[in-house]
């Protein structure tokens, strides 16, 4: 259908902008959900201190996602299923005890808005301040499009390929839920973090850095709560990379050999795995699996309009 709406040539220069987009994408996620939840593994309290290699427990996290690929991912679907609604489940605890511990001392908001004033006392620098850090806040929410692009949705029985309608429906319908929910635990998770966390523990290298709700369920609920959390958020990001690959595997051998962009050979599952297995390898060694590092040197994003 694509190929229908515009010039041979002009198609394929879009597509290959939006391929390579969506691919560097994918890898991102990949590489990042990795390396975040390898600093849920190495502040845990009960790990010992040998795991504190961040590049080799995320080359570690990287194999397995691998090696599920190679194995075969379509028995992992009930398994996702599980570990997304107990993270969520674990999330809304932490939320509620968060919210709770700022109605329990009110003076914790005002505290904020002095220090945030005195900081950004020109509405002007706030403006800018906000502009700056926003690639970072898009990035962030980049996996959004990439569960998209590998969304399976039921249609009605009487759905067909030119008017699944059924189809359409029970997607607005979830798309309306990951929205929903997401704008509530995203908003209410940025808000008690900000209050409840001092501003050091957010550096480099500090117990915020990469994993704040984690800190709020150690510190607020102890350290039994916090490694529950803790292993909750590592499967979970973990099955975020296991969807980006997913995206690739789908991406990759359905539209890139018909446009000539590819060799035949990637049209197998086996030696793509192992080919982004490998990318993301190098990339994590390049960044040295540091989440703010990858943040900052993300390339900007191209157009695909």
């Amino acid at each position: 259908m694509f190929e229908d709406l515009l010039p041979r040539g002009a198609a394929k220069r879009s597509f290959s902008c939006c391929s390579g987009f969506a691919a560097t994408d994918f890898i991102i996620t990949i590489t990042l959900s990795a390396a975040d939840a390898t600093e849920h593994v190495i502040h845990n309290p009960f790990v010992p201190a040998a795991f504190d290699h961040p590049v080799a427990v995320t080359l570690v996290l990287l194999t397995g996602l691998g090696a599920v690929f190679l194995k075969g991912f379509k028995e992992a679907i009930g398994l996702a299923v599980v570990i997304v609604a107990v993270y969520l489940a674990l999330n809304v605890v932490v939320l509620t005890v968060g919210i709770r511990e700022l109605l329990a001392h009110p003076e914790y908001l005002p505290r904020w808005t002095n220090a945030f004033y005195s900081q950004h006392a020109n509405p002007m620098a706030m403006l800018l301040v906000a502009l700056l850090l926003f690639p970072k806040l898009a990035l962030g929410l980049s996996g959004f499009e990439t569960g998209v692009a590998v969304m399976l949705v039921e249609g009605d029985p009487g759905d067909s390929p030119e008017s699944p309608a059924g189809r359409i429906r029970n997607t607005k319908k979830l798309l309306r839920t990951a929205a929903l929910i997401m704008s509530v635990l995203l908003i209410g998770s940025s808000f008690v973090t900000t209050l409840l966390i001092p501003a050091e523990a957010f550096g480099e290298g500090g117990e915020a850095s990469g994993r704040a709700l984690a800190y709020l369920a150690h510190h607020y609920m102890g350290d039994q709560f916090g490694t529950i959390y803790d292993v909750s958020t590592i499967a979970i990001l973990w099955f975020a990379g296991a969807s980006a690959m997913a995206g690739l595997l789908n991406l990759v051998p359905r539209y890139l050999p018909r446009y000539g962009m590819a060799p035949e050979w990637t049209r197998a599952t086996r030696p793509l795995v192992t080919l982004f297995t490998g990318i993301t390898f190098l990339i994590t060694i390049i960044f040295k699996a540091d989440v703010e590092a990858r943040m900052a040197r993300t390339p900007p994003e191209c157009s695909c309009s």
